[in-house]
């Protein structure tokens, strides 16, 4: 018997496939002077603004990873940790335009993640749940309790899936789970700068609905909705949040007064992949090799991240960056892997362009030694998986040049060719969505996670990343040889070195 929401789920994805004669359904027109609100306000509620004080910016890039003293969990330090994962990182300014930027990056800018603080007995923080608003770096008291509980600190995450299918139609709902992993991601090199432990909340997700409030139909009956994501644990013991409150204040903004566009089934593939995060398996986490780290402060890094509108198509990537963010993607090689220890099944091909000391052509990175085999059966059988590294698992597939290959696949985009490399991230697929259709969530939240990683390598050592969600899917698998479900592309990147429009002036943050 097959799973009726696992047939739905392969048929939305198979539906809002990109195609090399035809674009998956979208919007026709675009009215960028209409475009949802950037930020989700409750009216009604008590606020308190957080301190924008970065806490730990002694630490170097090279060593984040280290083992540290935590952070007591106050105001301050709470105000630290929303600053480097989750608040503004900058204003941009062209012409008439202004447009924000965030600790993490997003499809189109368009940011479909809301944020969530519940705490109980922290310094500075009344105990209840609170809405975290990035514009002001302030929490909004959305909920709470008469008794106190025992003491915790938990992030919840929700998406508002119409900020993105304004702009992307029916495709929406894949990027806003590789937006969810993205925060993942920024939210675990947060954590770590500031000598917490983050994990998962293996909850049902009518649990995480409740404990974030967002299933009180009431509250949005004339605004958009917003889907129950996931909880994260900040502090390391088991203590779960409340999942039910007493008291509710607050009204939530409405983001967009004349939406001209209905795509229903972005509801219908957000029902049937409702499940549980993952709970946290026993994965090994072995040790990263040794590799040469950038002294530049980590905090410098996440605050200055940006993704590069346009490559110059001539800089030549050094072998060593290459092999730090190959090494990083792997077991034990980024603060990501403790938020996220279980078996990978997202597994990178690339198409090398421009790197130091490595033959342009088509490589894959089996982040599992059990893929190995899978992958190998799977793609072409010309391809040579000649071994590239004597320490990572990178097998050459074929020495070809494929920057015209690149830009094609990916919606003919310059910046897919223009890079030193693109990375295709292939996910097992047809069994884990056999097995629980919510995996097509965490498929693309570990796509997002290895895309922000890459991002962040890149960045320390004065390069840049950007995501690049607009591909052919079947043009993609044809390329690499692959003929059924067993695996599919999610998700593309691209790192080089960056072009900088000299029109687009920088402005702080926050005032």
């Amino acid at each position: 018997m097959v799973d009726p929401r696992a047939a739905l789920v392969m048929a939305y994805h198979a539906r809002s496939k990109h195609a090399l004669d035809r674009y998956a359904a979208g919007p026709g027109t675009l009215d960028w002077e209409a475009q949802p609100k950037a930020f989700r306000d409750w009216t009604g509620c008590a606020q308190t603004v957080l301190s924008r004080e970065v806490l730990a910016g002694d630490i170097a890039w090279g060593e984040l990873a280290a083992k540290r003293e935590p952070l007591p969990f106050d105001a301050h330090s709470l105000g630290s940790f929303f600053r480097l994962s989750l608040g503004l990182t900058a204003w941009k300014e062209y012409g008439a335009a202004r447009w924000s930027l965030r600790a993490h990056p997003s499809s189109g800018n368009l940011h479909p993640t809301e944020s969530w603080l519940i705490t109980s007995q922290v310094p500075g923080i009344t105990d209840g749940l609170h809405h975290y608003q990035n514009l002001l770096h302030a929490l909004e008291r959305r909920a709470w309790n008469d008794e106190a509980s025992a003491p915790g600190v938990w992030l919840g995450f929700s998406s508002i899936h119409w900020r993105e299918a304004w702009k992307y139609g029916e495709r929406a709902f894949r990027y806003c789970q590789l937006d969810m992993g993205h925060v993942l991601a920024a939210v675990s090199y947060a954590a770590a700068l500031h000598g917490w432990r983050p994990h998962l909340l293996s909850l049902d997700a009518n649990e995480v609905a409740q404990a974030l409030g967002v299933d009180r139909a009431e509250d949005f009956a004339n605004v958009e909705a917003e889907e129950a994501e996931v909880i994260v644990a900040l502090h390391a013991d088991e203590n779960a949040p409340a999942t039910t409150w007493q008291h509710y204040a607050g009204t939530p903004s409405l983001l967009d007064p004349r939406p001209l566009y209905q795509w229903p089934v972005i509801e219908e593939v957000a029902a049937a992949t409702r499940g549980a995060a993952p709970a946290t398996s026993a994965y090994p986490q072995t040790a990263s090799i040794q590799v040469d780290a950038a002294d530049i402060r980590a905090t410098q890094v996440i605050l200055k991240r940006r993704s590069a509108q346009a490559f110059d198509g001539e800089s030549v990537m050094p072998h060593a960056l290459l092999k730090h963010m190959l090494n990083a993607l792997l077991a034990g090689g980024s603060p990501v892997w403790n938020l996220w220890p279980h078996t990978p099944r997202v597994h990178p091909v690339l198409l090398v362009h421009r790197v130091e000391g490595v033959a342009p052509g088509v490589y894959v990175l089996p982040r599992a030694e059990s893929a190995v085999a899978s992958l190998r059966a799977a793609m072409r059988d010309s391809f040579t998986w000649q071994r590239a590294d004597d320490e990572l698992p990178l097998y050459q597939l074929i020495a070809a040049r494929a920057g015209k290959t690149a830009r094609t696949l990916s919606c003919h985009q310059d910046i897919a060719t223009h890079c030193a490399v693109t990375f295709m991230m292939v996910a097992e697929f047809a069994a884990p969505i056999a097995a629980d259709p919510a995996a097509y969530r965490h498929l693309h939240w570990e796509a997002g996670m290895l895309g922000h990683i890459i991002t962040l390598e890149a960045e320390a050592a004065g390069w840049r990343g950007t995501g690049i969600g607009c591909f052919f899917d079947d043009a993609d698998h044809e390329v690499i040889g692959l003929k059924d479900t067993q695996f599919q592309v999610i998700y593309h990147y691209a790192v080089g070195m960056a072009l900088e429009d000299a029109r687009i002036s920088t402005l702080p943050a926050y005032a």
